[in-house]
């Protein structure tokens, strides 16, 4: 039998563009002002479940994001590379949200869809880069976790069987599912788009996107209801709004520093041995290394 997947995805500001107008006044991320891409390593994640598709006829992979409008994008992106649909959860309510807030509204929508065998999500985001989302949601809904996930080998016999990289090594592990799994940027690139998906869906779109189209727009939901991106707001997941957005952050950034690394000095040596050696002499003595 085929696998019910939730990939958790986030759209998150490019931080090879981070300007003076990134933060706002109250610590939060502007998101307005920067580029929006595709968090690198929930690409990671949605591959390792684009492989359990191809692996069990019959799975289907959902993407759920948490975010403005703007970020029914990556559920786009997610279809044209194999995903079967997607869930965008907004709400004005939602803004600001820490981790913690950010996992329980995760944890509220994952209630509503009831049924899944397996939720895979990146480490971590680019923008805040704390790996908690993951490990939190699973504490909320109270199955098991595994984190710092390479590779997937099988989900078989109740059993999830996998590769985890750590700092010293790998080990593979098994676990008992449904559970929650994080995957490193280690882990294998996501596939490319699929040029009969984004046929398929370049026209998939949420109700809010297609209020806003002109008056002239058709709209084919109607007949190709696969095109319909659901948006579900605080009311739909029966979340607790004093526990959501930055009524529900216990995290406050106090300053933001940007920081710009430069080299004091630099120096070209020769690829033979008696300057390596020389060199690590050199750092030996001056306590760089060892």
């Amino acid at each position: 039998m085929g696998l019910k997947i939730i990939v958790l995805a986030k759209q998150v500001p490019d931080t090879r563009n981070v300007g003076k107008d990134a933060m706002k006044a109250d610590g939060t991320v502007n998101r307005a002002a920067l580029p929006a891409i595709f968090n690198p390593e929930d690409l990671n994640a949605l591959e390792q479940a684009l492989r359990l598709k191809d692996k069990y006829p019959g799975t289907t992979v959902t993407l759920l994001t948490m975010g403005p409008g703007r970020a029914a994008d990556i559920i786009r992106e997610g279809l044209f590379r194999g995903a079967d649909d997607g869930i965008l959860l907004t709400d004005r309510a939602f803004a600001g949200s820490d981790t913690l807030a950010t996992s329980y509204a995760i944890s509220c929508a994952i209630r509503k869809i009831a049924k899944y065998d397996l939720i895979i999500a990146g480490r971590q985001a680019i923008d805040g880069d704390t790996a908690q989302v993951g490990p939190q949601v699973a504490e909320k809904i109270g199955i098991p976790q595994v984190t710092y996930g390479e590779e997937i080998y099988s989900v078989e016999k109740g059993k999830i069987s996998m590769k985890r990289r750590l700092e010293r090594g790998v080990e593979t592990v098994e676990c008992p599912v449904p559970a929650v799994v994080t995957i490193n940027s280690s882990a294998s690139a996501c596939r490319p788009r699929n040029a009969k998906l984004v046929q398929k869906y370049k026209h998939a779109q949420t109700i809010t996107e297609r209020q806003n189209q002109a008056e002239d727009y058709i709209d084919l939901t109607n007949d190709r209801p696969y095109l319909n991106i659901p948006e579900w707001s605080v009311n739909d997941i029966e979340s607790d709004l004093q526990m959501l957005g930055l009524s529900g952050s216990p995290t406050k950034v106090k300053q933001i520093e940007n920081v710009v690394f430069q080299a004091k000095e630099s120096r070209k040596i020769q690829a033979n041995d008696q300057e390596i050696e020389e060199l690590v002499k050199e750092l030996i003595a001056n306590h760089t290394i060892g």
